[in-house]
């Protein structure tokens, strides 16, 4: 466990985009990440990703635009950068869209719907801890229609709930994130969140 505010310098790289998880082991075993002008080699080594200075390369991570973006994850993507069994990602379907950002959250390969994604990793940390409560509604659609809202969303703990009462979720399709709505958006597709939207939530 990290103190607050600090998480392993592995997570902060992969956090900012500039690497997924074993890649940002790879950088930092080879001695090209320093953190406060110092190397660092040991993945797990606690950092503070807004206050100490990270370098990968001798070079600072370049500064990024603020962007945040709606989309629409089809059912069979993967959440993630890169995955090892070479499913498609949330990433592999936006492309050069997906430059720079992070996943707020996760869901999981067989579910739909609105995932956020931003460049804001603090935002990001904010949205998915649950002291913050911000509701994410998810509604599967079939025999049975269900409106579900959470404030914490554990691993595929829909499912679980309902297979639990003998009721297996055959569909499961998130339509909102707080007040973002999924809308008009197909399977796919993505839009822009203005700073107005995401201050309301």
């Amino acid at each position: 466990m990290y103190p607050r505010g600090r998480v392993a310098l592995e997570r902060a790289l992969s956090k900012r985009g500039l690497a997924s998880r074993s890649e940002a082991r790879r950088l930092i075993h080879d001695g090209a990440v320093t953190v406060n002008g110092r190397a660092e080699t040991n993945p797990l080594a606690a950092v503070h990703p807004e206050r100490d200075r990270i370098e990968v390369g001798g070079r600072p991570p370049s500064a990024r635009t603020w962007r945040t973006i709606a989309f629409y994850k089809p059912r069979g993507v993967m959440t993630t950068r890169r995955d090892p069994q070479g499913r498609t990602t949330v990433f592999d379907v936006l492309g050069a869209a997906g430059e720079g950002l992070v996943a707020v959250g996760r869901l999981d390969f067989a579910t739909a719907g609105l995932l956020l994604l931003t460049t804001d990793t603090q935002l990001a940390e904010r949205l998915t801890h649950p002291r913050h409560a911000v509701a994410v509604r998810k509604r599967s659609r079939r025999e049975t229609h269900l409106l579900v809202e959470l404030t914490e969303g554990k691993n595929r703990e829909i499912r679980r709930l309902f297979d639990a009462i003998g009721r297996p979720v055959t569909k499961l399709l998130r339509v909102a994130y707080g007040p973002i709505e999924l809308g008009r958006l197909q399977p796919g597709e993505w839009r822009e969140i203005s700073r107005a939207e995401v201050a309301r939530l």
